[in-house]
């Protein structure tokens, strides 16, 4: 791992020198983690990495109480911590000297507040957003990465096969979660990569509901969304079920939505559109006569975060390239009467090809009953 650290850095100084930025400064704790492989949630203390390019150092600032553990995982070994009756961005000043013109910033994750504080030390600063080039670069997922989301998403589909198995009679929506997440911990999981989604009913027509004590009832439709974290990197399935027998229009819906992932799978290849992979999957919804039941784009970009670039929209012209990582995840949601998603984690390889890292089936499960 440590050389590839070395040339994402490398890969990220030449851009931040062709930009002519004297500092760089990295403070989302994910982007963190992908340049040093140290990772932490630092919440409200200061945690960043500094690249100061006129002197060619690199630095790791890190809250104290993660000093030891920076450490030991961090690639880059000049850490600075700082103790929390410290102010961080006069440690940052002290750390680095006078004379800084340019400064590279997330401008996403940077807050006025941390604006208003960098000026105070260095008033006579410009800065230049650096995000989307650390976009750029983590898009393109090696297929070291791919490995490792591989083997997230091979833990999340344990985890499924085992708790639909625990599924009985007069089980809740929330019982259920319990269950999946404690079985994430028992097969390998640093924790869900967000937080799990089971929905029956008339409820699962809502994309994003919240699981609460509804029981899951015959007739059922139950739809299961979730996914673990394991060493960084996430995995992000959905599968729709079941309770029982289903009904002629349940049938028909599941099977549009299965048809749709698929022909969504069948774009997806470098050298096309991103959004050419979403316009194939609606089409196939729209064509059936549901469109209106398909409101939102048809998947997301998977890695270090569930839900990162490229976001997979029928507006969206980038050209899918080799090292490509996203979910493809169509689905038919009707108010008051259900709905249903089915979700596949997708990797572009160097062949160009799609490579389909879910394996779980996709044929509709009936549970129980």
């Amino acid at each position: 791992m440590s050389n590839q650290y070395q040339k994402r850095l490398n890969d990220f100084i030449q851009h931040l020198e062709k930009q002519q930025v004297d500092l760089a400064i990295v403070n989302s704790p994910k982007n963190v983690f992908y340049y040093t492989g140290f990772q932490s949630e630092p919440y409200e203390r200061f945690m960043a990495l500094v690249i100061d390019l006129r002197n060619q150092k690199n630095y790791l600032f890190v809250p104290a109480l993660d000093q030891e553990a920076a450490e030991e995982s961090s690639f880059v070994k000049e850490i600075i911590p700082i103790s929390d009756e410290l102010n961080p961005y006069k440690v940052l000043k002290d750390t680095i000297g006078e004379g800084v013109q340019s400064i590279g910033l997330e401008t996403k994750n940077t807050s006025l507040f941390q604006q208003e504080q960098l000026r105070y030390f260095f008033p006579d600063f410009s800065y230049q957003n650096i995000g989307d080039f650390i976009t750029f670069q983590r898009m393109r997922k090696s297929p070291e990465e791919c490995r490792k989301v591989q083997h997230a998403v091979q833990v999340i589909e344990k985890v499924l096969k085992e708790g639909i198995t625990r599924i009985k009679d007069g089980t809740t929506e929330l019982d259920l979660v319990a269950e999946l997440e404690y079985l994430m911990r028992k097969f390998g999981a640093d924790g869900p990569s967000f937080s799990t989604t089971v929905l029956s009913g008339e409820k699962s027509s809502l994309p994003h509901g919240s699981p609460n004590r509804k029981k899951l009832n015959h007739g059922d439709f139950l739809l299961i969304d979730m996914g673990v974290i394991v060493d960084g990197y996430c995995s992000d399935i959905t599968r729709t079920f079941v309770m029982g027998e289903e009904t002629a229009e349940q049938r028909r819906i599941y099977d549009i939505v299965r048809e749709a992932t698929k022909e969504g799978i069948l774009a997806a290849k470098a050298g096309v559109s991103a959004g050419s992979v979403d316009i194939a999957a609606r089409n196939v919804i729209q064509t059936n006569g549901y469109g209106q039941y398909f409101n939102n784009r048809v998947g997301h970009g998977l890695g270090i975060e569930v839900h990162e670039e490229p976001s997979i929209h029928e507006k969206n012209e980038l050209t899918l390239e080799p090292g490509f990582l996203f979910t493809i995840e169509p689905g038919i949601y009707i108010p008051g009467y259900g709905g249903v998603r089915i979700e596949e984690n997708v990797y572009i390889g160097e062949d160009g090809k799609a490579e389909v890292l879910t394996t779980f089936p996709t044929e509709l499960i009936k549970i129980g009953y």
